[in-house]
């Protein structure tokens, strides 16, 4: 079996890998193990020396792994390169703060002391997607590391340039061997990786079906897991929204990543009042932007990342309009064999539409017109889906009311939904459960260990 680069931007194979074999895979997990014997034990202050270093690295190679990034998932490349510092950002967070967030917490109790202790787990996998490929793995891996955890890294098989260089800058900063290492095989493998008794948990970034057999296969082996799948997030624009600015923002929101990100806004949930004026000024900026090759050319979008992707979205469009969306703004294939897709907006979309029900994972902005606050917020919540959200009103105490009521992981009150080092990310319902990032997130894959001395 092998593991193929192909470039979505021009649909011809740059690179192909031989996966490892079961051998090679199990050999990995026994220098994981016999790494995380000595990692275990090494100080914070050594832990984040590597770290430090692992920062400096990304900001000063970031050009040349971006460029991997957009050649693999066809990112345009100027967003590629702020992916691979924003890892930075969180390396350098996570070396700040990890030794204050995995302290003894002192507990009073009737003993003479007592205490939670945090300790790390051990060999942790982490499967992750092509979307996001160096920041979706950095937000696993330097809380990981810097708890003390060491690392095996199943990537998503269209970025294996991304996964091998990865590892290859936790190399580079002086990590001891094994402690982070990247495995080239297929989904069939997983199973065999989960169930080897020295690895200790999972973490999925990915799809609905991908969570559910992973938590499955986790839970009858009796080990911890973190899974952030897919979201649907809500846009909701008030009567008294700053439409200007809510447009400029809902249009950045749906294209991010060209459409292809978890926390993208998918569901503009507008109240009837202003919903004219709104879909105008979407549709002017949305129409404006501009395509083309994403490493040769600064373009706000580039092609999906897969010609299948394409083709699902445009399927999931075609199902919308037949059953009574309209189309507001055009776009969608010109070529079928391209997984280029130029943005689209519907209104109209109701309840038994994909565009309703499912996630699109693309740049189709799915628009539904209400009457009031109460149903923008029912509609809000009417989504198996759990992970972000946006509202947008002049009023800020009632943005925070709307916010608290709202069913998802996260909300923003005027702001672009985004995640950040300082902030727990995560979701609920279908999107998941568990959290990355902030204190929560290195405390997800830690022995939270009660100590009591009498």
């Amino acid at each position: 079996m092998s593991i193929k680069t192909i470039n979505p931007a021009t649909g011809k194979e740059v690179k192909s890998f031989d996966a490892d074999s079961s051998e090679e895979v199990n050999s990995k997990i026994e220098a994981a193990h016999k790494a995380f014997e000595q990692w275990r034990d090494t100080p914070f202050e050594e832990r984040a020396k590597h770290m430090y270093k692992q920062a400096e690295i990304l900001e000063q190679d970031a050009e040349k792994y971006g460029r991997i990034i957009s050649l693999e998932m066809g990112k345009p490349l100027q967003d590629a390169i702020a992916e691979v510092k924003k890892c930075a950002k969180a390396c350098k967070y996570y070396a700040d703060n990890a030794a204050d967030f995995l302290k003894d917490e002192e507990i009073e109790t009737d003993a003479t002391k007592s205490i939670i202790a945090f300790e790390p787990l051990g060999v942790v996998l982490a499967i992750m997607p092509w979307n996001f490929p160096f920041w979706q793995a950095y937000r696993f891996l330097a809380p990981a590391l810097m708890a003390g955890n060491v690392c095996l890294l199943k990537h998503a098989s269209n970025v294996p340039q991304c996964a091998l260089a990865i590892e290859e800058i936790v190399n580079r900063a002086g990590f001891p061997e094994s402690t982070f290492q990247t495995l080239l095989i297929g989904s069939k493998e997983v199973n065999a990786v989960i169930e080897h008794p020295y690895v200790k948990a999972v973490t999925l970034t990915g799809s609905e079906e991908a969570g559910s057999k992973v938590a499955e296969k986790a839970g009858k082996e009796i080990k911890k897991t973190v899974l952030e799948l897919g979201g649907s997030d809500a846009f909701i624009v008030l009567e008294d929204a700053d439409l200007e600015q809510a447009a400029e923002v809902a249009v950045k929101s749906r294209m991010v990543n060209s459409g292809q990100s978890c926390i993208a806004a998918k569901r503009f949930i507008v109240v009837e009042s202003v919903a004219d004026e709104f879909l105008k000024k979407m549709k002017d900026k949305m129409g404006q932007l501009k395509t083309g090759n994403p490493l040769e050319e600064k373009i706000d979008y580039g092609p999906l990342a897969r010609v299948d992707l394409a083709s699902d979205l445009e399927k999931q469009v075609a199902a919308s309009v037949e059953k009574g969306a309209e189309v507001v703004l055009e776009g969608g294939r010109e070529d079928r064999e391209s997984a280029y897709f130029k943005p689209m907006i519907l209104k109209n979309v109701k309840p038994g539409m994909p565009a309703y029900e499912e996630e699109m994972f693309g740049p189709v902005a799915a628009v539904m017109i209400v009457k009031n606050e109460e149903e923008a917020i029912a509609v809000a919540n009417d989504s198996r889906f759990g992970l972000g959200g946006a509202v947008w009103t002049q009023n800020k105490e009632r943005g925070l009311r709307v916010a608290r009521r709202v069913e998802t992981g996260a909300m923003f009150v005027n702001a672009l939904v985004a995640s950040s080092p300082e902030m727990p990310f995560g979701g609920i319902k279908k999107s998941g459960y568990g959290r990355e990032l902030s204190y929560l997130g290195i405390r997800e894959f830690v022995n939270q260990k009660s100590i009591w001395v009498a």
